[in-house]
């Protein structure tokens, strides 16, 4: 049996001397934090994406939101214990390399990183293509270029900047939706006079074939058209690391992400499918959100989400670039990728580790452009059941370092799992349940995106076992080594 991992420390902690090369620093301020915790489960996906998720299951899609929402406050809670315990940037990277053994840390930590630099290409595509639409003398690669280097200049700068301009893009967002939520709310109640509401009100949950007019069943496929666009909720864990008191902010995060699901995702689609039938041809044609407000007779409701979605757009690019960076930057620090990715600036910037991270997403942008059929969609696909991944693997890390951590340092369980450890095993089963269900989904493209992400998976922690004997045998040989010579003295 191989021995219990160690409660130490892997990364230089926040505050370390300036000098380059010595750590990550506390950068980042308790408001910076607490935005980029309530903003980083609003992502693009939300405004985007749900009216696909509405046509498919109408007023049911609360359900399909509600289950995700669940798995994703119990997946956090998981999350939070480790990371209150032990904050760091590698987060359940980290934490996967101590429980789970270093091939799970390497595997779960490179896949991250994958992910998160293909989403980089996703959004700035998508952010060029609003951007070109007002200003359509600059070219869509250009404003795509424009917007990369922008916030790998705020990236590189400082983790405050980062922290800055998080702060203001989730301000934008969270300002966005919760007035939406109320304007919304109260026009469904009739509360809001002078405003073109006719179709607006309750009987919209269950007119129009019922709550769930394309059956039980169409709850599980909005699970798969939903899941993804709560990715980036974990994003507060590997921040913490930066922050004036990480085990604080862990604490909280973890323990607002109740509330924050709750309103900013079912209080929104509830507004949605409130003041529209959710068969309306507006929700396809407009977007979910435009046609609520178009319904309203709200002028320029086109371009006020248009100008929303930028900004969801740029703040899922900066978190993005922040959080491959700080993934690599761990994983050097560990000996799984080069030692360059671990150095810092005396400003305590990763600047390799960024510097790399923004090439692959350069490339990845490339490709959008050039093979947008045949790579990206390979990139895409492949990376797209990696949330999942993640999610399972902090399952089964926590299994494990709950007893790490009552045997080494159980006063640091300022955060617990509940009903420990039945419900983890629950979100488990949960996220294995909707994996299956992903592969026999073909109408949506859910099977090859878990076969390909599965393939991807291989070859990774193929690559991870390798490494790990090798290094394991190098090791022994020096052990050997050393314990020759002393033995024949």
């Amino acid at each position: 049996m191989t021995s219990q991992p160690t409660m130490t420390k892997t990364e230089s902690g926040p505050g370390s001397p300036g000098e380059p090369g010595s750590g990550l620093q506390a950068g980042l301020k308790n408001r910076h934090l607490s935005m980029i915790a309530i903003g980083g489960v609003i992502g693009a996906g939300l405004f985007v994406g749900s009216s696909s998720g509405i046509a498919t299951a109408g007023p049911g899609i609360l359900l399909s939101y509600a289950l995700v929402g669940t798995l994703v406050v119990l997946v956090m809670r998981m999350l939070g214990e480790m990371s209150a315990a032990n904050p760091t940037s590698g987060s359940f990277s980290a934490h996967a390399d101590r429980a789970l053994g270093p091939w799970a840390g390497f595997s779960i930590g490179w896949l991250y990183w994958f992910f998160w630099v293909v989403v980089l290409a996703v959004e700035a595509t998508a952010g060029a293509a609003i951007l070109e639409g007002w200003i359509p003398a600059v070219p869509q690669w250009g404003w795509a270029l424009i917007v990369m280097v922008v916030l790998t200049a705020t990236n590189l700068a400082s983790v405050g900047s980062y922290g800055e301009f998080e702060f203001w893009f989730a301000g934008i967002k969270v300002v966005a939706i919760a007035a939406f939520i109320v304007v919304g709310g109260l026009a469904v109640f009739g509360l809001l006079p002078g405003v073109d509401s006719d179709q607006a009100g309750l009987s919209n949950l269950t007119e129009h074939g019922g709550f769930l007019p394309n059956g039980p069943g169409a709850i599980l496929t909005g699970v798969l058209l939903v899941v993804f666009s709560f990715m980036g909720s974990e994003i507060p864990t590997l921040a913490a690391g930066e922050s004036e008191d990480p085990q604080r902010a862990v604490t909280k995060a973890t323990n607002s992400i109740i509330w924050r699901i709750a309103v900013f995702y079912l209080g929104s689609i509830f507004v949605v499918v409130a003041l529209l039938p959710w068969d309306s041809q507006s929700i396809i044609d407009k977007g979910s959100y435009v046609a609520a407000l178009d319904s309203l007779g709200i002028a320029n409701a086109g371009q006020i989400m248009n100008f929303i979605v930028l900004t969801s757009v740029l703040s899922c690019l900066n978190s993005g670039l922040y959080t491959a960076s700080r993934m690599a930057f761990s994983l050097g620090q560990r000996g799984d990728a080069p030692k360059a990715f671990a150095r810092t600036t005396a400003r305590g910037v990763p600047r390799t580790a960024i510097l790399v991270s923004v090439v692959f997403g350069f490339v990845a942008v490339f490709f959008n452009y050039k093979f947008p059929d045949s790579v990206f969609l390979f990139l895409v696909n492949s990376s797209g059941a990696v949330a999942l991944f993640v999610w399972l693997v902090i399952c089964f890390s926590q299994l494990r370092m709950r007893k790490i951590i009552k045997a080494e340092a159980p006063e640091k369980l300022v955060v617990r799992m509940w009903l420990y450890p039945y419900l983890t095993w629950a979100a488990a089963a949960l996220i294995v349940f909707v994996l299956g269900y992903m592969l026999t989904d073909t109408e949506h493209n859910g099977r090859t995106t878990v076969l390909l992400s599965l393939l991807v998976a291989a070859v990774v922690v193929a690559i991870a076992v390798v490494k790990q004997k090798v290094t394991g045998g190098r090791r022994a040989a020096d052990e050997a080594a050393v314990a020759g010579p002393a033995g024949k003295s």
